[in-house]
């Protein structure tokens, strides 16, 4: 019924879904830290609160989408 390339077939789509769910949020993750590194890096008086800073940072890349 099933010959070896369709199981192959099969395996590398199961495969790339894999790989793409689990990397979705790779270049937001980077995104969201390059911008709190430049916050830290361009205010003059050093942020405190990370998450704060953070939840910034996500809306606005989110909006930005």
């Amino acid at each position: 019924m099933f010959n070896k390339k369709n199981i192959l077939i099969i395996f590398f789509i199961f495969l790339g879904m894999y790989i793409i769910f689990y990397f979705k949020d790779h270049n937001f993750k980077r995104a969201v830290d390059a911008c709190l590194a430049a916050s830290q890096k361009l205010s003059n008086t050093k942020i405190t609160d990370l998450e704060e800073a953070r939840k910034f940072c996500e809306e606005k890349i989110r909006d930005s989408r």
